[in-house]
């Protein structure tokens, strides 16, 4: 529970393209394509950086060298002040979400006014590493190479892949292989139509990329395929297991990108004449079985909606994270929701799902679109590997 009753209020959110794997973000650092988030999101909520009071950013890989230092790097290049705090933070795919809600905190116990939060990845950078070698590797021996984003897409504790935690939900909810393609086809198109009719302009910034042609501007995300059929869909095979559901069609992107999102208390957005954009309502995170970590957004949108005192039936706008098709449609199932009432404007099966950006642009998303449409409450989640499930509401403030 909140620890005071500060009213707490997004102020800017935006958000890059998202690039491919090996595609047009990857010579940028994760900290490279924060920065450019964050700076157009200040700049478009005509915030003075000098005002913010902390940063907090979400980041899982830790894919280049300067990673460690990723929050404070950020607030400083785009001038927040020195004294200013800032902190990184990796709840995994959930990170920018609880970018946000950390933020959230640091208004509510009074330690900042105005908060820069976010989420970043580059997953094209993340490493292949050799274990042991700094002691010294045995003459003759065979050096191993580790590809770190294959190696951390497997939870240890359990000895399983993500997507075989996907598989888990597939078979304990009895969900097919069609169903898992449909879905994945819903996304693609979904996506498709949301860009012809302008849906992310107001969410999405440009990325000016140096190449040998000389600058150019990256302003759309080069992950969907929205001419997709349903007969190509069904002609991929399945990755993890025989027979299974899971395959490179009907499950999330791997992808680079950030979005920022800057948070005021009440009392900011008055003294400051800055513009709120939507009310952050209330959030929840909560553990669940790792083994079907996916079903995690379960828990999460029934404490958030139990804690704040709404219903599921409110909320205009529904996003579920997309990381596998048969994950997805498990949270749905369980929820008795429509799968064709969420993710309007198509979800990470399109987009692509770049680790902790992904609840950052959620976040980005709703806010925009719940003024775009004119709705008032808009519910955002994803589910955690390892276990967990997190969910925020919005509110629209027009």
């Amino acid at each position: 529970m909140f620890l005071s009753k500060r009213v707490v209020y997004v102020v800017a959110a935006k958000r890059t393209p998202f690039g491919t794997m090996g595609g047009t973000l990857k010579g940028l650092t994760a900290t490279d394509i924060q920065e450019i988030a964050a700076r157009e999101a200040l700049k478009s909520g005509n915030i003075d950086p000098s005002l913010i009071g902390s940063v907090t950013i979400g980041n899982v890989g830790q894919s280049s060298s300067d990673a460690i230092y990723i929050a404070r790097h950020v607030g400083l290049r785009v001038g927040a002040p020195i004294s200013s705090p800032a902190l990184t933070v990796n709840r995994l795919c959930g990170s920018g979400f609880q970018a946000a809600i950390t933020g959230v905190h640091d208004l509510h116990v009074g330690d900042a006014d105005i908060v820069l939060t976010g989420g970043t990845e580059n997953m094209t950078q993340f490493p292949h590493v050799v274990r042991g070698a700094r002691l010294g590797l045995k003459f003759g021996g065979q050096t191993q190479f580790e590809d770190s984003l294959w190696s951390g897409l497997t939870d240890q504790h359990v000895k399983l892949p993500m997507a075989i935690t996907a598989e888990n939900l597939a078979e304990k909810y009895n969900i097919s292989r069609e169903q898992c393609d449909e879905f994945a086809l819903k996304s693609q198109q979904d996506w498709g139509s949301a860009d012809k009719q302008g849906s992310f302009h107001d969410e999405l910034v440009p990325v000016s990329i140096k190449t040998h042609k000389g600058e150019t501007l990256f302003e759309k995300d080069e992950h969907p395929k929205p001419s997709t059929t349903i007969e190509q869909l069904s002609k991929l095979a399945a990755v993890f297991k025989k027979g299974g559901v899971v395959t490179a069609g009907n499950a999330s992107g791997i992808c680079d990108g950030a979005a920022a999102v800057v948070l005021a208390t009440e009392e900011a957005v008055i003294r400051h004449s800055l513009t709120p954009l939507a009310r952050f309502v209330s959030y929840y995170v909560a553990g669940c079985d790792p083994t079907i970590m996916g079903i995690g957004p379960v828990m999460a949108i029934r404490g958030v909606l139990e804690r704040s005192g709404l219903s599921l039936n409110s909320m205009e706008l529904v996003e579920v994270n997309e990381a596998f098709a048969a994950q997805t449609l498990a949270v749905l199932k369980e929820l008795d929701v429509d799968p064709q009432s969420v993710n309007r404007c198509g979800g990470a099966i399109a987009l692509g799902h770049p680790l902790a950006a992904s609840g950052s642009r959620i976040i980005t998303h709703l806010v925009h679109q719940l003024r775009r449409k004119g709705l008032r409450y808009g519910l955002g989640s994803a589910c955690i590997g390892g276990g967990q499930g997190i969910a925020v509401i919005l509110e629209n403030t027009t």
